[in-house]
C-alpha cells in the first residue's frame, strides 16, 4: 500500500506558474486528475514521477522524497503523455531497455509478461514505427509494467485507442487496483473517469479546483450556474415565464430575437423548458447551453 502526498506544491518556468500551491493525498486504488488541456495535469504527474522538482512545496512516497531517491523511482511506473518513442526498435526490445534499467534478474521473462499484459504478443518483434497510435499507447504501458511497481502514473492513456483497447485497459487498470497499488491517471473526458476512477482530483489553471468522488465532483458542475440562449415563437412571453420559477436567475432580452438565460440547475431547468412551452403553446426553435466547455465548468468550480 503507497500513498503520494503532494504539500503545497508549486512548479513554474521563468514567468509561468504550471502548477500553483496544490495539496492532495493519493491512496491505493484509482485516481483521476481530471482538468482541460493545459491545466498542468502532465506538471503534476512529472513531479509525482520526481521527473521534475517542485519550485516550492513537497512530493513523498510513503515519507520519502520522490526527487532523486533511486529506491523510490522502483516503486513508480510512468506512462508519459508524448508520444516520441524510440521508433527504430520493436516493441519488445523497447520494454526490454526499461526492464535492463532496473536491473532485473530475469529481464527477458519480465517483458515477456508485460507485453502479454497489454496484448501485444503478436505484434512485439515489429518496429515501433509501424505501431497505430493506440499499439504506441499500450507498448508505453508496458514499458511502465515491466519493473512491476506498487505505483503507476498514467498521462491521457487512452488516447488513440479504440473501444475495445480502452475496455481492455481499464480492466487491466482496475485489476492492479484490486490488488492494492496507486495508480493516477490524467484525462480531460468526463467519461473516461466515471467509468474508471474511485477519487477525482481537478485540476484547472494549475490550481486544485476539487475533490472527491465522481458522483461528489458531477454534482458541483451540474449545479453550477448554467446558460443558455433559446429561440422560440413568443420570447417575450416566455421569458416572462422563466423569470417565475426560482431556478432561472436571469433572463435577458437579444436584440436577434433570442434570449438568453441563466439557470441555477440543468436537470430543473431541461425539466421546466418543455413543461412552459407545451403548457402555453410556445414553440421552441433552438436552445443552446453557451458555457458547456471544460475550461467554463472547471473554472466555476476554482471561483468557488
Amino acid at each position: 500500500m503507497s500513498e503520494l502526498l503532494l504539500n503545497d506544491v508549486s512548479r513554474w518556468y521563468g514567468n509561468v506558474v504550471a502548477v500553483n500551491g496544490v495539496t492532495m493525498s493519493v491512496g491505493p486504488g484509482i485516481t483521476g486528475l481530471l482538468g482541460p488541456n493545459g491545466a498542468g495535469k502532465s506538471t503534476l504527474l512529472s513531479m509525482m514521477a520526481g521527473l521534475l522538482a517542485p519550485s516550492a512545496g513537497t512530493v513523498t512516497l510513503d515519507g520519502a522524497a520522490v526527487r532523486g531517491d533511486v529506491e523510490v523511482y522502483r516503486r513508480i511506473g510512468l506512462v508519459p503523455v508524448q508520444e516520441s518513442l524510440y521508433d527504430f526498435l520493436t516493441g519488445r526490445q523497447f520494454v526490454r531497455l526499461n526492464a535492463d534499467l532496473h536491473r532485473l534478474t530475469d529481464a527477458k521473462g519480465a517483458t515477456a509478461h508485460a507485453i502479454g499484459l497489454v496484448d501485444l504478443a503478436d505484434a512485439a518483434d515489429r518496429k515501433i514505427s509501424t505501431y497505430s497510435k493506440g499499439m504506441r499507447q499500450r507498448i508505453k504501458v508496458a514499458s511502465a509494467l515491466v519493473h512491476d511497481p506498487q505505483v503507476l502514473l498514467l498521462d491521457e492513456p487512452f488516447n488513440g485507442m479504440d473501444p475495445v483497447q480502452r475496455r481492455s485497459m481499464m480492466s487491466l487498470l482496475a485489476g492492479f487496483a484490486d490488488q492494492g497499488r496507486t495508480i493516477v491517471f490524467s484525462s480531460h473526458i468526463l467519461e473516461e473517469v466515471e467509468q474508471l476512477a474511485r477519487q477525482v482530483e481537478v485540476v484547472v489553471a494549475g490550481r486544485h479546483a476539487a475533490s472527491g468522488d465522481f458522483s461528489q465532483i458531477r454534482r458541483l458542475m451540474t449545479d453550477r450556474p448554467n446558460k443558455y440562449v433559446i429561440r422560440s415563437s413568443d420570447d417575450r412571453a416566455l421569458a416572462a415565464l422563466l423569470l417565475r420559477d426560482t431556478s432561472v436567475r436571469g433572463v435577458r432580452l437579444r436584440m436577434a430575437n433570442a434570449l438568453e438565460v441563466e439557470a441555477d440547475d440543468y436537470g430543473t431547468f431541461a425539466r421546466l423548458i418543455p413543461r412552459l412551452a407545451a403548457s402555453n403553446d410556445i414553440r421552441i426553435f433552438e436552445l443552446t447551453p453557451t458555457d458547456e466547455s471544460l475550461e467554463s465548468v472547471f473554472s466555476y468550480l476554482v471561483g468557488r
